[in-house]
């Protein structure tokens, strides 16, 4: 697991603490979401459960509660003794999130181009502004979320709220996966992929939709860095060559 460090998380009121109400593991679990798609809560993480309390103004037992469901959901790992962390997902992991993207997403785009309307390509090109402004202002946070919401927005499209759902629970994976493997955002070149698919949609061409979208998840998958670097143990141990002691 990489280092544990503690952070603080950020709830947005305008009154200050709230007290706590039906719904506040369900905020405690939405903030922590919204911190890890956002890249503000990086893999290792540890979750102090008091330091969660006093922020929430709820009681442990609440905290412990979101916990819990963001440990079923994968994102938080419990340990025995030590507490709760930001989970740090395995290569095995990243791969196998991958994998079940590229069948999910596949058949939704090869769906949605024989229903597809032209107020919903209409809605998608409007995302897709949204996100080139972002990229091209080098907004991170924002082109962050963005470009995985591209992929919820063509799930609401179509209009089943399970893949909605379980599409939501594989994209904040995924962000975890890119915070730990990722070696270059790529953000511009999401982008142009994601207009490319829009673009197959509205001619409603499901073959290339579906091809356009396994290449784009391959190529995202294939920007990571999941590939252990070996190391040749002489030249590690050589000095540089063309560096004068």
């Amino acid at each position: 697991m990489a280092q544990a460090r503690v952070v603080e998380l950020r709830l947005v009121t305008a009154d200050g603490p709230r007290p706590a109400k039906p719904g506040a593991t369900d905020r405690i679990v939405a903030a922590v979401v919204d911190a890890i798609v956002g890249h503000r809560l990086m893999p290792g993480t540890r979750l102090v459960e008091q330091k969660l309390a006093d922020l929430f103004d709820v009681s442990r037992t609440i905290v412990r509660q979101a916990l819990n469901q963001l440990s079923r959901d994968g994102l938080v790992v419990l340990e025995s003794a030590r507490g709760a962390f930001v989970a740090s997902p395995s290569v095995r992991e990243a791969r196998e999130v991958f994998a079940v993207r590229i069948m999910l997403e596949t058949a939704m785009v090869r769906a949605l181009a024989h229903q597809i309307g032209a107020a919903d390509i209409a809605a998608l090109r409007d995302h897709l502004r949204a996100e080139q402004r972002a990229v091209s202002h080098d907004d991170v946070p924002q082109r962050t979320r963005l470009l995985a919401d591209f992929h919820i927005v063509l799930a609401r499209v179509l209009g089943n709220q399970v893949l909605v759902q379980q599409l939501q629970d594989l994209l904040n994976r995924s962000s975890l996966i890119t915070l730990m493997y990722q070696t270059s955002l790529g953000a511009s070149h999401s982008s142009d992929d994601h207009l490319r698919i829009v673009d197959a949609l509205e001619r409603r061409d499901a073959r290339a939709a579906a091809r356009l979208m396994e290449r784009h998840l391959r190529q995202v998958e294939r920007n990571l860095q999941l590939e252990p670097r070996g190391c040749d143990l002489a030249q590690a141990l050589t000095p540089n060559p063309g560096k004068k002691s």
